[in-house]
């Protein structure tokens, strides 16, 4: 922490007074010039924060990383000027200041929070190299982390390399402890202010260093929450630790997918972010599933894939060492390891694990580059509860009163005028937001749900205006009103 235990405090009443919020500096902006920010552009934002006023000088300062008059920052920041320089958040020099450190503003869940990190690299394409120890701010993987992560009460949460400490302060406001923790010491320090800055009552998040879980050694979890770092690379430079583990390929990804459940309570869950290895000669989904362990259920969504040379560039540029000689051979030499081990393509996306309490687990992997509903998290949570209890036997299926949801809509495709559809499909506007193609007699079926008819009557009444033999017909259907049912189509009354 800093010399000053006060400074968070004193620090946010500065941010507060000058409007300091993400929904302010948005309006500031504008969205075109907000828009260009989030691809680091910050010329446009600049022709928008011209008038000295605190908000504008603050935007400039941290935001886009521009140099302000030392009057005008020393009025934004309410007095603080001197000592945050003393504390390495800004630098002053000829009568101006520039920041040292990214405070940004952030807002979850209706609540106006403020996240101190290392500065954006790259802006405006500057090349810059970051350092070893740089701590990562807000950043995509964060919020979707954030977005993934169930949000129900619990008791203990551990926050797994906690980087800047964003994942802490969501987990804070639904369990009653958390523990964080990062092997990289000034991510420590850097967490430890945000919850200072943020009013997170002491004693609510416990931060701890060491690598992996290490620091949690023989501590068991309601709920574990990590973005690893997950990137995948031959391992032969020194690690920017916010994003490289030090092990080759995805083996810290699988370190942490094999090892939560001996931290995770019965009923505990454990959501990673992350990437992973397509191989050429075996597919992503049947490497993952010798991951998991028999006493978990288990959600893994692809949610995209990258090409190797797409991968290297990537990350390259996310690092400042993309072109130039240097940069030219580290991508020849990640490329040809790739190509060595086998790598056809890498894989992003999550990782869901719910230790068992009992009974047979449950296991789903899925390639779903498609649109879907955030924040995703309750649509996990709805997709465990769907798939407890035991299987439901056909002639207790048939005497279900099912009711088909109400975010399910019918597509149908064609040619104009056609007799009968060439598809039917069903699409959930919810959660994942699942598809599914039915045959006529099927969304028939799916039609007639609306409870006050059992299955076993809708398929009989069914079978007299298709023309079809009702037990034939029940054959057929039965298995996909359970599939329907465990999709989320349809749902007991």
């Amino acid at each position: 922490m800093p010399r000053s235990d006060s400074l968070p405090h004193r620090l946010r009443d500065g941010l507060v007074a000058a409007d300091f919020t993400y929904d302010a500096v948005a309006g500031l902006l504008g969205p075109v010039a907000h828009a260009a920010l989030s691809r680091n552009e910050t010329t446009p934002g600049l022709r928008r924060t011209e008038d000295e006023s605190p908000l504008a000088t603050l935007t400039r300062l941290f935001l886009l990383q521009a140099r302000v008059g030392e009057r005008a920052a020393d009025r934004a920041l309410a007095g603080l000027l001197d000592e945050l320089a003393a504390e390495g958040f800004v630098q002053r020099s000829g009568g101006e200041v520039v920041a040292r450190l990214d405070v940004r503003p952030y807002a979850a869940d209706g609540v106006d929070l403020w996240v101190v990190s290392d500065l954006t690299p790259g802006l405006d394409g500057a090349p810059t190299s970051v350092g070893a120890d740089h701590v990562l701010g807000i950043s995509p993987a964060a919020t979707s982390l954030a977005q993934l992560t169930i949000r129900a009460p619990v008791g203990d949460a551990l926050d797994l390399g906690t980087g800047c400490g964003v994942q802490s302060l969501h987990l804070a406001t639904h369990t009653d402890r958390v523990v964080a923790t990062d092997v990289n010491v000034r991510a420590l320090w850097v967490t430890r202010f945000n919850l200072a800055l943020n009013d997170v009552p002491s004693g609510r998040v416990d931060v701890r260093g060491g690598s992996f879980f290490e620091p949690v050694a023989g501590d068991a979890f309601d709920l574990i929450t990590t973005n690893p770092p997950f990137v995948i690379s031959p391992a032969t430079e020194e690690p920017l630790v916010y994003r490289d583990s030090g092990l080759p390929g995805d083996r810290a990804v699988e370190h942490v997918v094999t090892v939560a459940p001996d931290h995770l309570r019965p009923g505990g869950w454990c959501q990673v972010l992350a990437n992973w290895v397509v191989a050429r000669d075996r597919s992503w989904d049947e490497r993952l599933a010798g991951w998991i362990r028999d006493d978990c259920d288990a959600l893994v969504v692809q949610r995209e894939t990258l090409d190797p040379a797409a991968y290297v560039e990537l990350w390259l540029k996310d690092a400042g060492r993309h072109g130039g000689p240097a940069g030219a051979r580290r991508y020849d030499e990640w490329l040809g390891w790739f190509d060595r081990q086998g790598v056809e393509a890498i894989g992003f996306g999550w990782v869901n694990l719910r230790r068992r309490e009992g009974g047979t687990p449950h296991r789903e992997l899925l390639d779903w580059p498609y649109d879907l509903e955030q924040p995703i998290g309750p649509a996990i949570a709805e997709w465990a509860a769907d798939h407890d209890g035991q299987p439901i036997a056909d002639a207790d299926l048939l005497d279900l009163h099912l009711v088909t949801r109400p975010d399910v809509l019918q597509e149908t495709r064609g040619a104009p005028g056609a007799e009968h559809p060439e598809a039917i499909v069903l699409r959930r506007q919810r959660g994942l937001r699942w598809a599914e193609q039915v045959t006529t007699a099927e969304a028939a079926l799916v039609g007639a749900c609306d409870g006050d008819l059992s299955v076993g009557r809708i398929v009989q009444a069914l079978s007299v205006l298709l023309d079809r033999e009702a037990s034939g017909l029940r054959a057929e259907l039965l298995p996909r009103v359970r599939s329907l049912c465990e999709q989320g189509f349809l749902q007991t009354r």
